[in-house]
């Protein structure tokens, strides 16, 4: 048998750097002592204030752990993000964001105040997440609380038990939350019985788990749903990206903009003394001191995130070089598409077939390294018929990352997948060269922006799976999703003040800054918005309205031109506004139907920055 050497044993003995660095935090931070364990629920009172657990996890398995990292405690609000993201794939997005919204209230947890539509600011609250519960359990009924204490244990790689105590103390003090709970019952949000409901919602609050448990929950939120630990996929990454978004802005109640600020990881807090922070593709952060700021976070937990970030410069808006984050995007039609409004039929083609085109989007310098892990990732999924690379974020390319770059091309066309470049505006000897190395390949197309090469891609796919995209249809306002749900004499009466006006291709019909003084409802044709430096905001075909922001704006934000020979339905402001007076209830269907419409904008908005923030 071989004996290992001194300094071989010396090595084998000694803490890894990353425990090394946790091991001085807990022992820095242990002499912080301010702050207060909370008492408004009597059983909380009883925490010991000396216990102090830290725990991170990676996202290949590995848990670190220093101090109390295995003392239970009640899980509070730090079950809401989870809960969340159990309520999205559960229920759907829809049925789930049409209840509770996504901004920030900058109000307490326990604040009782909800928005403009009276809906909950946002799952991280209590009367999101109240909400949530209550959606459970109008589909799940009495099986909903055991949906989500498996779904929290899935999420922490075991089963978790529930301290009936607590339970106990919360139900019988929660007055504020049932305040909270009969708010919401009022105004619709919840329809089921408000003490069922409460009872899910507090027994979720009564999960026990210790630093280590939430460390490997934030490393499943972290790891686009899969427990690193179990590898199971416990939620989808759609829900995922959703829950991170709202935990990034919202996780840290009326401290979350100072936290994404200074420590920029999403996180969220809970009154038990737990913090977790997940940050995407990274690692997952768990740590537990009861004692409390005014916020309601653990002092000692905001500090030990606060070091962690500086220390390692986790913020996720500040990249390293690393070969892994070549890309800094990957997903498929589906999650992202283009600003093309699509009609219902093409809609559906899209929808079957989503995962057949697929988009990278890539960052920094392409290196050999880099170009290879994104080659690698290529053979990681089904193959799709298109692969979209973006490369406006790349500010330079070596050699052999060009050369390496037009190989993998060589294979996809081998494999007759096409390949569509985007952003290729740079006159550099490395990409003149790939441009050389491509250009007898027949499966390479080139456009300089996403949305365009994205747009293309989609109507591939539309024309290869029966579809058609008829510029020349023409349709009526009865069609216009504006004006969905006004009666014949309404739409005639609105007919009679439109103007029927024709448009030649490449004609600017609106432009940014004149005044905002008429509607406009296509007919036939297309059109397409750009801001004044030239982004396109979306194309529009025929049986969709554009200028429709002036029910709002004074002026024109953005320019229209049409795309080819468009026939437009042109209402002129002052006319439509004594429709309005004159149909009260068309007047109110019409604002519902663009607030639904800015609604499904922002949306789409949101799930680029949810791709980019979850990459």
């Amino acid at each position: 048998m071989t004996s290992q050497s001194p300094t071989a044993a010396a090595w084998s003995r000694s803490k890894p750097p990353l425990l090394r660095f946790l091991d001085n935090c807990l022992n820095e931070f242990s002499a912080e002592t301010s702050g207060h364990v909370a008492d408004y629920i009597p059983e909380l009172s009883k925490a010991d204030p000396a216990h102090f657990g830290i725990s991170l996890a990676t996202l290949d398995g590995h848990v670190y752990e220093v101090g109390d990292s295995r003392e239970p405690f009640t899980i509070q609000s730090l079950s809401k993000p989870f809960v969340f993201a159990l309520a999205l794939d559960l229920l759907g997005a829809s049925r789930v964001e049409s209840a509770i919204g996504v901004e920030p209230s900058g109000d307490p947890f326990n604040s009782i105040r909800l928005n403009s539509d009276n809906h909950p600011f946002n799952p991280m609250v209590n009367a999101g997440a109240i909400a949530c519960s209550g959606l459970i359990h109008a589909s799940k009924g009495d099986q909903a609380f055991e949906q989500i204490r498996l779904a929290l244990g899935r999420f922490a790689g075991r089963d978790l038990d529930v301290d009936e105590a607590v339970y106990a103390s919360e139900s019988q003090t929660g007055d504020r939350n049932r305040a909270i709970a009969y708010l919401l019952k009022t105004n619709a949000v919840i329809a089921d019985n408000v003490a069922a409901v409460l009872d899910v919602y507090f027994r979720q609050c009564a999960v026990l788990v210790t630093a280590r448990d939430i460390a490997v929950m934030a490393a499943t939120l972290a790891n686009r749903g899969v427990n690193p630990l179990t590898e199971e996929q416990v939620v989808t990454p759609y829900a995922i990206s959703r829950t991170l978004s709202v935990m990034t802005s919202s996780g840290m109640y009326d401290y979350a903009g100072e936290w994404i600020y200074r420590i920029g990881i999403p996180a969220k807090s809970g009154v038990g003394g737990g913090i977790l922070a997940a940050l995407p593709a990274r690692l997952g952060l768990g740590s537990y001191s009861p004692k409390l700021d005014k916020h309601g976070n653990s002092v000692r937990g905001i500090k030990v995130c606060e070091a962690v970030s500086s220390h390692y410069d986790l913020h996720m808006l500040n990249r390293s070089d690393d070969a892994r984050n070549a890309i800094i995007a990957d997903y498929h039609v589906g999650k992202s598409p283009s600003r093309r409004v699509r009609r219902p039929q093409e809609r559906e083609i899209l929808a079957a077939h989503e995962e057949e085109v697929r988009i990278i989007e890539l960052v920094g310098s392409l290196s050999l390294s880099a170009v290879d892990y994104v080659s690698r990732r290529l053979g990681g999924r089904p193959r799709p018929q298109f692969v979209i690379f973006d490369l406006h974020r790349v500010t330079s390319t070596t050699r052999a990352g060009a050369r390496l770059l037009a190989e993998a091309f060589e294979e996809l066309a081998a494999l007759n997948v096409t390949v569509v470049l985007s952003g290729v505006s740079r006159t550099s000897r490395e990409w003149d060269r790939l441009r050389e190395w491509t250009a007898e390949l027949k499966n390479v197309r080139d456009y300089y922006l996403l949305d365009t090469a994205i747009e293309w891609a989609e109507d591939q796919i539309v024309y290869r799976y029966g579809g058609s995209i008829d510029f020349h249809e023409t349709t009526e306002l009865a069609e216009q999703p504006l004006l969905e749900g006004l009666t014949e004499e309404e739409l005639s009466d609105l007919a009679s003040i439109c103007t029927v006006r024709t448009y030649p291709s490449g004609a600017k019909i609106l432009t940014a800054g004149d005044p905002a003084d008429a509607l406009f409802f296509l007919r036939s044709g297309a059109v397409h918005v750009t801001l004044p430096n030239g982004v396109r905001l979306a194309t529009l075909t025929a049986g969709m309205a554009f200028g429709e922001m002036a029910l709002l704006e004074p002026t024109r934000s953005a320019d229209v031109s049409a795309d080819m020979a468009a026939t437009v339905f042109e209402t002129p402001l002052k006319d439509f506004e004594r429709f309005r007076q004159q149909h009260p209830r068309a007047s109110e269907r019409i604002m519902r139907n663009l607030a639904q419409l800015l609604a499904d904008r922002l949306i789409v908005a949101n799930a680029r920055v949810d791709i980019l923030t979850s990459a």
